[in-house]
């Protein structure tokens, strides 16, 4: 029989439930039901691991958690003051997920006052960083489970709810993301010495991947989960960045290459995304050019955020600087999303696009990626990590910034 479990949490988010208590009252919603990882560390401050995991918050603060057996101790790091626990699977019996959660999912709903209420749940589609090399997705699965298991509930689609609870972060969820930040930035000063001719892409990718997963270790943070993905694109595969997805090689760095290094870290579910591009030499005939505008476009962007600016015209303003320097067709994509709990959301607020309708807030935090892409030839990718604060731009990635440190080759030219 699955177990109850009545313990109080070791910390709690008190910024974030009264965000999502008045963002319910708002909406004239009672609670909110949540399943996809990043939202069940969104409400619970607990991001779970197989998927298998539901989130519920109330209006008037209470947080609830269905986790499985063997999720209970990881579970004790959010704030959650209800868990209700199953049992996934046992060789008594094959018992579909759905089934397996559903007893514990009424008890917390009736425990919680909100088994008849009016009821938020996320519907998708969203873009999902991964939690594990498997994981469990309710998708239309949760409305249905909802359903069975509070027959008396009314079900309101609340993903917009949810888009805009994500996009301003806490206190403590900004120190989450600073914290993933630093864990790139070992891994980005560790792994600049690899990138030699001669070196293939998955040599250098595995050379900054290394240090991900060593920081937990490392920083006497044992409790803490970390890790996350690194790519390394190089000369004429760099060109390739703008596609929606990054991919590693076996190609061989030569010398005159661009090579593009992709990291999203992750520190317990708040993600970076983060880009440098490095010219190991010797000089290339353009190569300095191209630096040049991208960290120009960079600067120019910086300097325009500010609370209460359009998304747009931070946009507008890196695209600004490479359309002068002739290269306007050569940045392909908008110059940021949200990150935090997304990773690669191009959909994630703040959109930084040429089209974006956000304006931008104290606590926001997003990545700004300027960028060329030349086919055939090779790609220059600057990403770094921004929060917005009461004055401007606090730059959570202030390490290899300067041309001598990207291209030290080049700068004598």
């Amino acid at each position: 029989m699955p177990q109850r479990d009545d313990r109080v949490v070791v910390t709690r988010d008190a910024e974030r439930i009264e965000r999502i208590g008045q963002a319910l009252r708002t909406a004239g919603m009672d609670a909110l039901v949540c399943a996809l990882p990043s939202n069940v560390l969104l409400l619970s401050g607990y991001w779970p691991v197989v998927g298998s995991a539901i989130a519920v918050a109330t209006r008037d603060g209470g947080v609830g958690l269905v986790i499985p057996d063997d999720e209970q101790d990881l579970a004790a790091v959010g704030w959650a003051d209800t868990m209700e626990r199953f049992t996934p699977g046992s060789l008594d019996a094959l018992v579909p997920l759905t089934g397996a959660v559903a007893p514990a999912l009424t008890r917390l709903l009736r425990r919680l006052g909100v088994a008849g209420a009016r009821v938020g749940y996320e519907h998708g589609p969203m873009l999902e960083p991964s939690s594990y090399a498997g994981t469990n997705r309710y998708v239309v699965a949760l409305r249905t489970l909802l359903s069975d298991c509070a027959p008396s509930a009314t079900l309101v689609e609340a993903d917009e709810i949810l888009l805009d609870l994500r996009a301003v972060l806490t206190r403590l969820e900004l120190a989450g993301v600073r914290t993933a930040c630093r864990v790139a930035e070992d891994a980005f000063r560790a792994g600049a010495a690899s990138i030699v001719a001669g070196a293939t892409e998955r040599d250098i990718a595995a050379s900054f991947r290394a240090t991900l997963a060593a920081y937990a270790d490392a920083y006497g943070e044992g409790s803490a989960r970390t890790g996350g993905f690194v790519f390394c694109m190089s000369g004429p595969n760099a060109a390739m960045a703008d596609r929606a997805y990054a991919r590693t090689r076996g190609r061989r760095i030569r010398p005159g290459d661009m090579v593009m290094v992709h990291c999203n870290s992750f520190v317990s579910g708040l993600w970076t995304d983060i880009t440098r591009t490095y010219h190991p030499g010797p000089a290339a005939d353009g190569a300095r050019d191209l630096f040049e505008a991208v960290l120009a476009a960079r600067r120019a962007a910086l300097e325009a955020i500010a609370p209460g600016v359009r998304a747009s015209e931070v946009d507008r303003a890196a695209r600004d600087e490479l359309t002068r320097r002739g290269l306007a067709s050569a940045f392909r994509h908008g110059a940021g999303h949200g990150v935090g709990f997304a990773a690669i959301d191009h959909n994630a607020r703040p959109r930084i696009h040429p089209r974006s309708p956000d304006v931008l807030e104290p606590g926001m935090v997003f990545n700004l990626e300027p960028a060329v892409y030349l086919d055939g030839v090779g790609g220059l990718r600057h990403c770094d990590v921004v929060a917005v604060h009461g004055e401007g731009a606090e730059l959570l990635t202030p390490f290899h910034t300067r041309l001598e440190e990207l291209a030290p080759r080049l700068v004598a030219v």
